[in-house]
């Protein structure tokens, strides 16, 4: 049974990933910079995303615990390893993966200062925070934790899959000055989530192996859409995947940005993504835990009829005094609001290239900067700050490089390339290249790479 529980334990550990796209943020005019900040500068008339390549991303990374602490070669055995591990988690260790890929993707240019771009992308979108509390009770039991309240707030997660069509708009307004917006609708294939609980769990006593058990103020809320259908789990995966075009499951979001030249060589940009929400009325299923229960437990032998009546008996108090109860009602889930903030100089070669209209677009060859994001997740906002470094190589090769600071690492670099071959542009960007060398051990990772066509 410690066998079983270990390898659960180890498959929920290392479920994980991360979200902030730093390195794609404003960068080289890539149309995939426009669902970052609505109102980045493109100077293209119109582009075409290679369908289901335009945009692919995935990024991963765990806090608090790696797959090296659990399977390191060493002389320790893997119980003394996973206990290690828990025992080093705080309740605001977490793990989240965040993955997208873009099905269709275009944009054109209308009475030249509008710039309109859409598309479609399927997300997957999750965050899972450790119940260290728990995970102490099942690792360990009750025994060398008595008088100790097992909390049961740290049961927090949140987990999407789900489809979005989008539409968005900007307007360079004056030479200084460009804003933009973009309005989505969301179709939710699966949505599971779970906040906001409550209950203690405390044993106390101990004298002629007679403890006292308490389960106080228990309250537990878990909530699933699209999961179950006629109380049987859908496992179809083409279920999942037609659902997130349309589904019955719809919402409504939108992203809001600008991108201000303070002067010809200082910009600043930022942008709101994701202010929005999912109505979630089809296959829902809502289970709710409440109540209060006190035991007084002895040691009972089995080998009597009344002491297997007396375990019934408790069972039925159970199942009395803490109900579980399920609805199949409507809820509305909120989408993980994101912020970016960003100032850049620019230095270097001053150049020129032709734009849409037939008339050159002076830019500097170089640039500096530092960036701000900000996600909005169920126990707290998780921030990342990102310096920079860019370099135009050519009008057709552009390169990046960024430091981050975050919740995984202090010592993440990445690095971004987009090469255009006539009108066929592919970019290729990667973060945290330090720990490529041994990905066991590495708190985060992500790629994003796509190939478009954009036409002057």
């Amino acid at each position: 049974m410690r066998k079983i529980f270990n390898l659960i334990l180890c498959l929920v550990l290392f479920q994980i990933s991360a979200q902030n796209k730093q390195i794609l943020y404003n960068f080289a005019e890539l149309p995939q910079t426009l669902l970052l900040n609505p109102a980045s500068e493109v100077n293209y008339k119109f582009h075409v995303g290679l369908p289901l390549l335009s945009g692919v991303s995935s990024d991963f990374g765990s806090k608090g615990v790696v797959l090296s602490d659990i399977f390191a070669n060493d002389n320790r055995s893997i119980n003394d390893k996973i206990a290690e591990a828990i025992q080093n988690l705080s309740y605001r260790d977490f793990t989240k993966i965040n993955t997208q890929i873009e099905i269709l993707s275009g944009g054109f240019r209308f009475k030249d200062d509008y710039y309109i771009s859409f598309g479609f992308y399927q997300e997957l979108d999750a965050i899972g925070y450790y119940p260290k509390d728990a995970l102490d009770f099942i690792s360990e039991g009750n025994a060398p934790h008595i008088n100790r309240a097992f909390s049961a707030a740290g049961i927090r997660y949140k987990a999407d899959f789900l489809g979005v069509l989008h539409a968005g708009i900007s307007k360079k307004v004056n030479e200084n000055l460009t804003i933009g917006g973009r309005f989505k609708i969301y179709s939710s294939a699966l949505n599971a989530e779970s906040n906001n609980n409550t209950g203690l769990f405390t044993t106390t006593g101990g004298t002629n192996n007679i403890y006292t058990h308490y389960l106080t103020d228990v309250n537990l809320k878990f909530r699933t859409s699209g999961l179950i259908e006629n109380n049987e789990y859908i496992t179809d995966a083409s279920t999942y995947l037609k659902n997130t075009f349309f589904g019955s499951n719809i919402g409504i979001g939108f992203d809001v940005g600008l991108t201000y030249r303070i002067t010809p060589q200082l910009e600043f940009s930022g942008s709101i993504l994701d202010l929005g929400f999912i109505n979630h009325k089809t296959n829902t299923k809502n289970t709710s835990v409440t109540g209060n229960f006190v035991f007084e437990g002895v040691a009972l032998e089995f080998n009597n009829d009344d002491n297997f009546e007396n375990w019934n008996e408790i069972d039925q108090r159970f199942q009395d005094e803490i109900p579980v109860t399920d609805d199949f009602e409507s809820y509305i889930s909120w989408r993980p609001t994101k912020l970016n903030l960003a100032l850049k100089y620019s230095f270097g070669d001053y150049r020129s290239k032709v734009c849409y209209d037939n008339t050159y677009k002076n830019f500097y060859t170089d640039a500096i900067g530092v960036q701000l994001y900000n996600v909005f997740r169920p126990l707290s906002s998780q921030l990342a700050l990102t310096g920079f470094y860019e370099k135009a190589i050519t009008n057709k090769i552009h390169t990046k490089v960024t430091y981050t600071i975050d919740d995984f690492s202090y010592t993440n670099i990445g690095a971004g390339l987009s090469l255009q071959l006539g009108s066929f542009n592919i970019y290729g960007l990667a973060d945290n290249l330090l720990e490529y060398g041994d990905l066991s051990s590495t708190n985060s990772a992500s790629f994003q790479l796509g190939f478009n066509f954009l036409f002057n």
